[in-house]
């Protein structure tokens, strides 16, 4: 599977923004609000956990012995658009099998476990990947967003050489792989700080609807309710239902970074410039020269899990390049 001296671990992106989306924010925020992905054919199917609870798997079939795993950012799901988009682009154009898994909680009901999910619940991706090999996936290619970025680029570095040898490859766009150097891009910034404010809105919703389910012991709602930072839930919540000891021992801990040089498989890791997501330690570039199965490429505009283009019609480069990636180690 390795590939010196025949391809580059550094790679020169030939993306580029269209001149109206030539901004970070504006490519992160439109397909949030305007991008519709029509004619996808989801099949739910809930599969049991070791743990006793369940996961629910958003799958369109197309008959083929190979399916993409994709993993959705920090609340999100499987009819996130830009998860819409790669489940309607690699069905229809490649005709594979693919897998929208929704992390817990994040399917439209609550789990029945007091946890939820963070950036390393590996446990949960692997009952997703495990799921895809009993089904008889011959080949299976997994693929992140964001913070599922970050899960996805930490199951591969972590598990290493050990892989199901059913895993063949991997790409990953717009991953907080330090995500304590997120944290702080966003805490920096007053536009970092309104997309924060969004994200934990719905957070602190889904932990007042739980604990009125089943009273989260150790969590003080009061704290939850006054947190105005992701280092401030995370104490709050993220770190005592999760086993971390704060916020802060959650971002070391949970951060891809520490397990790049590990990765054993074909990897694509897309970051934009322009993220206003990422960190400079978001950009890997001494581990990717040192790992000939890490490629990165950093785009100079994209935005986060944007990448919107104008070339051969309105489309999202990502699709294609996760294609154009995955043939080259078919």
């Amino acid at each position: 599977m390795g590939n010196k001296g025949v391809f580059l671990p550094i790679i020169e992106s030939n993306y580029l923004s269209p001149k109206i989306f030539n901004n970070g924010h504006v490519q992160t925020i439109y397909p949030y609000f305007f991008r519709k992905v029509k004619g996808v054919s989801y099949v739910r199917v809930r599969i049991e956990t070791r743990d006793h609870d369940f996961l629910d798997l958003d799958i369109n079939r197309t008959g083929s012995d190979e399916c993409i795993i994709l993993t959705h950012g920090l609340e999100g799901d499987s009819n996130s658009p830009y998860i819409r988009g790669m489940t309607k682009h690699f069905s229809d154009l490649e005709k594979k099998d693919v897998i929208a898994w929704n992390m817990r909680s994040c399917s439209g009901e609550l789990n029945r476990l007091p946890q939820f999910y963070h950036g390393a619940s590996i446990d949960d991706l692997e009952e997703v990947i495990n799921f895809a090999i009993q089904a008889g996936y011959r080949k299976i290619r997994l693929m992140g967003f964001s913070l599922g970025g970050n899960l996805t680029s930490f199951y591969l570095g972590y598990k290493g050489k050990s892989l199901p040898s059913q895993i063949v490859g991997a790409c990953v766009f717009s991953s907080p792989v330090s995500l304590g150097g997120s944290v702080k891009k966003l805490d920096n910034s007053k536009v970092g700080k309104i997309y924060t404010e969004s994200f934990l809105n719905t957070m602190r919703k889904k932990v007042h609807a739980k604990d009125k389910i089943m009273k989260l012991e150790g969590i003080d709602l009061e704290r939850v309710d006054r947190a105005k930072d992701f280092t401030e839930f995370d104490d709050a919540v993220t770190a005592p239902l999760h086993g971390f000891k704060s916020g802060k021992d959650y971002y070391q801990r949970a951060s891809a970074l520490q397990y790049l040089h590990n990765i054993a498989v074909p990897t694509l890791l897309v970051q934009s410039k322009d993220d206003p997501f990422l960190n400079k330690d978001c950009f890997p570039i001494k581990i990717a020269n040192q790992n000939n199965n890490l490629f990165l490429e950093v785009t100079p505009g994209g935005g986060h899990v944007g990448f919107m283009s104008f070339k051969n019609g309105f489309n999202y480069w990502s699709e294609s390049r996760a294609s154009y990636f995955f043939k080259q180690f078919a």
